[in-house]
């Protein structure tokens, strides 16, 4: 059995499976290759090449599968539909790109999602098996902008999946997104590696099926490695995932890194890179112009629509991220509990918000958090929020956080914690270029046990209480200032950036 610090995990097996699911893509590729051209797709940029390409999709699923292969050249279309068995492969200098007529789209065939304006894509998939996007061609959404869908402008998505079963995308790159570059539901092992997503909306964007009725379908064994992400909006986020993993991925937003929006049972995130600001725009953010990056990570179930059910086993390691408003946010609200959280070698500079919180608003505690070799420096003149009108004013009493974190100013400007059984930090370095800020370094509410080792901090004025703690039936303090340890990174990956 593989262990993530204490707590068992099945990651391996999400590993074997997805890459099970790659040297499927690889050898089906080289059976049969079926090239676009010869059923009549032009590549001229101007002809609409949708039939033509749809017809050697469908050739290619008759034949038994194999590669649909789009050579060099700009093909533009509507709604291609993945059919089970298929690669698609764009060439070096392949352009598939969006048309700008919005009723060429369409999305699901079946089920409650059909002809839904939400779910329309320009490559959709349903219940499919053994299916590969790979590269290193260009995926152009084409910023096709629909006035009558969401916010009066999110068109669709660039790649649309529900209830598919060994997917690969690899080393294409994805830009200009009318809406998420890559959305799935309750699909089942996806494997995403060496991809570029720029501009658009999110990134990565997955989600559970009938979770309103109860009985929720959840994505499962879902790998997100290598790959880089330079959006408008969260780079990685949804709701019931389980035995997934994120790692060596470099992360631009101007919104949020990594997003959860409900529940998640083994997610793993490690040796990533985060940083601000946006090299895109927030598409919503319209006259604003908003670039600043929001959470790092900002694990939320429940904060949009309510999604009940567990976060279990969330492990964050080898992390490092600049110019966030927060480093990491974890709140739970009614009808969702979390387990263990355990977060260490996570580096953080130029924190603009509020530098970390793990809270629980239910009357369910959060079970057990480990913040082990935190380095946080926190600088509140790093960014001003557009949306703010002056510096918000600290919340006393502290108040259930919103949608996100901005212009949420707590009364505290390190660590803070709340209604926690077990809470414990372990080499600990929290910084600050405000030194008249009388806010204490850590603080903690309704936490049954306590205990903090090794706190290194900034000087703080006279007075100042270090560490306070409310309503905690159990502390335990170390007196020694031993130094948290560096995250263990690759190379950097953001001067290879787009």
């Amino acid at each position: 059995m593989y262990r993530i610090g204490n707590t068992p995990s099945v990651l391996p097996l999400c590993l074997v499976v997805c890459l099970a699911a790659g040297v499927w893509a690889g050898s089906a590729s080289n059976s049969h290759v079926f090239d676009v051209r010869a059923y009549g797709a032009s590549g001229n940029g101007d002809s609409l090449d949708t039939q033509a390409l749809q017809e050697t999709i469908n050739a290619c699923h008759a034949a038994g599968g194999g590669r649909v292969l789009l050579p060099a050249g700009t093909y533009r279309s509507g709604t291609l539909r993945l059919r089970d068995h298929v690669t698609v492969h764009l060439e070096q200098g392949a352009r598939l790109i969006g048309t700008a007529d919005l009723t060429a789209y369409s999305g699901f065939g079946s089920g409650s999602m059909r002809n839904s304006r939400w779910n329309r894509g320009l490559i959709v998939g349903e219940n499919l098996e053994n299916i590969a996007i790979t590269g290193p061609g260009l995926i152009d959404g084409n910023k096709v902008f629909d006035p009558k869908g969401e916010e009066r402008m999110r068109g669709p998505h660039t790649i649309l999946l529900k209830e598919c079963r060994d997917v690969v995308l690899r080393g294409v790159t994805i830009r200009d997104s009318p809406n998420y570059a890559f959305m799935f539901y309750a699909c089942t092992n996806v494997h995403v590696e060496n991809a570029v997503f720029e501009g658009g909306w999110d990134g990565i964007h997955f989600r559970g099926l009938d979770f309103r009725e109860g009985v929720a379908q959840w994505n499962r064994n879902v790998l997100i490695r290598g790959c880089r992400f330079f959006t408008g909006d969260d780079c990685i986020a949804g709701h019931y995932v389980e035995d997934a993993a994120v790692e060596d991925c470099l992360i631009n937003s101007s919104c949020n890194g990594v997003r959860v929006i409900g529940p998640a049972r083994r997610l793993s995130l490690r040796r990533c890179e985060f940083f601000g600001p946006g090299r895109f725009e927030h598409r919503t953010s319209r006259q604003l112009h908003r670039t600043n990056m929001l959470a790092g990570l900002l694990i939320q179930p429940s904060a949009w629509t309510p999604t009940p059910g567990p976060l279990e086993d969330l492990h964050i390691s080898d992390v490092t991220m600049k110019y966030v408003a927060c480093a990491l946010h974890v709140s739970t609200r009614q009808d969702n509990t979390a387990g263990r959280i355990t977060v260490e070698r996570l580096k953080a500079t130029d924190v603009y918000s509020q530098a970390l919180s793990v809270e629980s608003w239910t009357d369910e505690a959060i079970d057990h958090v480990i913040l082990r070799d935190i380095d946080i420096a926190y600088t509140p003149d790093a960014f001003d929020d557009p949306r703010m009108e002056g510096k918000p004013q600290v919340q006393d009493p502290i108040r259930q956080p919103g949608v996100g974190v901005w212009g949420r100013k707590l009364p505290v400007w390190g660590i803070y914690g709340r209604n926690i059984r077990q809470l414990c930090l372990d080499r600990v370095q929290l910084r600050t270029n405000d030194l008249e800020d009388m806010r204490p370094v850590v603080r903690v509410d309704d936490v049954e046990r306590f205990r903090l080792e090794h706190l290194r901090h900034s000087p703080v004025p006279a007075g100042t209480q270090i560490v306070e703690w409310n309503k905690t039936r159990s502390v335990e303090l170390g007196d020694t200032q031993e130094g948290p340890s560096a995250p263990r990174m690759k190379k950097s990956q953001e001067d290879s950036g787009s």
